[in-house]
């Protein structure tokens, strides 16, 4: 009598166990649906950096630090955007050297990569006459050139306008103020125009000489100063 009561309670006991077994699973599910959620894009953004090398990037790109938030955070379920995206921007800075290397444009044109994102700086002579932000024929075609890989991608772009220290010496507009920002727009204004650029993705902003890659102080830093700079900007969410 006493065995048949411990095998009934044996057996109305046996729940518990699958009980227990469930409970365990989905846990277990729920962490790795954490996990998956909380996938850290930022690190994985960092991938774009540690190209710069193997891809031949010019130097002078900030390298992105342990603890950088620049990108910011994504959740799980965009990541494989993100990751298609990167690539894209990947694909676009390859086919830029390329077209660099092509055409002999060293000098004219170069590529960094930092936190910001892809930069292609300009140099003032590759799309302007000295004071004028009309872009002439050989700039025209560059930034033609340029179009169809600004087009592969959908961060957004920024078309920033610097100029060197030296005062505006007569001409249209009275300062660096006023010829930065002019450059600037009218390079935005010919990509979407004519290069069929979104316009939803352009910014066009003008830093006068308040931004200079080197010091001005010679001819040839200034003309490194003198530039227009597209950013593909990494920060695609904002």
């Amino acid at each position: 009598m006493a065995r048949k009561k411990r095998e009934e309670e044996g057996i109305g006991q046996g729940w518990l166990t699958t009980y227990g077994d469930t409970v365990t699973l989905l846990l277990t599910f729920f962490v790795l649906l954490y996990s998956f959620s909380s996938l850290d894009v930022n690190k994985f953004k960092k991938m774009v950096i540690s190209f710069q090398g193997a891809l031949g990037v010019l130097p002078g790109g900030q390298t992105v630090q342990e603890g950088d938030n620049s990108f910011g955070g994504r959740s799980g379920e965009d990541a494989g955007d993100v990751r298609k995206q990167t690539q894209g921007i990947l694909d676009v800075v390859r086919k830029i050297q390329t077209m660099i290397s092509e055409e002999g444009l060293q000098g004219q044109v170069s590529v960094t990569v930092n936190q910001r994102g892809v930069t292609i700086s300009m140099a003032e002579h590759a799309l302007f006459e000295r004071g004028s932000a009309r872009v002439v024929p050989a700039g025209k075609r560059l930034l033609a050139r340029m179009a169809p890989f600004l087009n592969a991608v959908s961060v957004p772009l920024a078309v920033e306008g610097h100029t060197d220290s030296l005062p505006v010496m007569g001409g249209v507009y009275e300062t660096n103020w006023g010829l930065s920002s002019m450059r600037a727009a009218t390079v935005a204004a010919y990509l979407a125009d004519v290069g069929g650029v979104d316009p939803l993705r352009l910014e066009a902003v003008g830093f006068s000489q308040y931004r200079p890659l080197v010091p001005n102080d010679s001819e040839p830093h200034r003309a490194l100063n003198r530039r227009v700079d597209l950013v593909l900007l990494s920060h695609m969410s904002q």
